[in-house]
């Protein structure tokens, strides 16, 4: 029986954003929903007879998730006998089954009510053998054998290659989107690849908090709105990473969210701004801080000056880093 240490460490691949034209010859291609989750590679060593086994769960930045979710502790039972890493996002699911990302931002703890799921859509290496090379559709297939459906962790169902039926259905869902994946693509460790495409019908953003201001009105005493950036490319990465503004956000916030934003950014203040040009409307009565927290923001558009038009709030992103974040196209 493997150590859990012995499993191969696995970055996950990321899709890239695009149209329905981008996809060309339809039937290329199967589609999946784009779960509105928290990406988690998973290392499972699966239960022996009298020797229980363990699974370790890491975002994409490498955030050890393990502890935070342990209902998902079942995947050595599921998994008993085999040992595998899989690939996946872990959701919160509202009443009609779709992943609710402001549920999973309030998830809490287990106790709190809120019980999370692991979406298995991927096996990377199974009884030490790598599935990397391998089409999608052998990994399915891998995948639907290996991982029986468990209370909170199933292999979900896809949209085969209808991509009429797929987007019809994610929009009447309401969901945010799909992702279409190349029959006959290959898995490529942390490249965002063209092989997997997401088509999405809400457009979001992650952003780095960089600062916030003061509410007023009703918001006194609280905060009013966020400052975002995004990072930049330096000419020289000796000096570190850059930061581009990209405008404030200040709806989409409870008042429970917004007092323990504010206590969460408390201790990352700083005297000056780590991102330059800030407008001087935006600026005024500033509190600056570290860029070291990532969040997601819907919106309507990008504007000429590079500013999100009338972004909402949706939660933070603690599966990424700051540093990893990047412009939508």
């Amino acid at each position: 029986m493997p150590a859990l240490d012995d499993l191969p460490v696995i970055a996950p691949m990321l899709a890239t954003a695009a149209t329905v034209p981008d996809l060309g010859d339809p039937e290329r291609w199967a589609y999946e929903v784009k779960w509105d989750g928290y990406r988690a590679v998973a290392a499972v060593v699966g239960d022996r007879p009298g020797v229980p086994g363990r699974a370790r769960l890491r975002s994409r930045s490498g955030q050890d998730f393990t502890a935070t979710y342990p209902e998902l502790g079942e995947l050595p039972t599921l998994l008993a006998g085999h040992d595998a890493v899989l690939d996946g996002e872990i959701v919160a699911l509202d009443a009609q089954g779709r992943s609710d990302f402001g549920r999973l931002q309030h998830r809490g703890t287990p106790a709190g009510g809120i019980r999370v799921h692991y979406l298995a859509f991927d096996a990377l290496f199974v009884d030490g053998v790598s599935l990397l090379a391998e089409p999608y559709p052998r990994r399915r297939e891998i995948l639907q054998a290996l991982l029986p459906a468990g209370a909170h962790a199933q292999v979900p169902t896809t949209f085969g290659s209808d991509l009429e039926v797929a987007l019809q259905v994610s929009r009447s869902l309401r969901l945010e989107g799909i992702v279409a994946k190349r029959l006959d693509g290959a898995y490529l460790p942390g490249r965002r690849s063209r092989t997997w495409l997401k088509i999405k019908h809400l457009r979001t953003q992650e952003v780095v908090v960089v600062g916030w201001t003061p509410g007023t009105g009703r918001r006194a005493g609280t905060m009013g709105a966020l400052l975002l950036a995004l990072p930049v490319r330096l000419p020289d990465p000796a000096v570190g990473t850059g930061w581009d503004y990209v405008g404030k956000v200040g709806t989409g916030f409870t008042d429970r969210a917004l007092e323990e934003i504010r206590a969460e950014l408390t201790p990352l203040e700083r005297t000056t701004p780590a991102v330059p040009a800030v407008p001087r409307a935006d600026a005024r009565e500033a509190h600056w801080v570290e860029p070291a927290r990532v969040g997601e923001v819907s919106y309507a558009e990008w504007t000429g000056a590079g500013r999100l038009r009338h972004p909402v709030w949706r939660g933070w992103r603690p599966d990424k880093s700051p540093e990893a974040v990047r412009r939508e196209p």
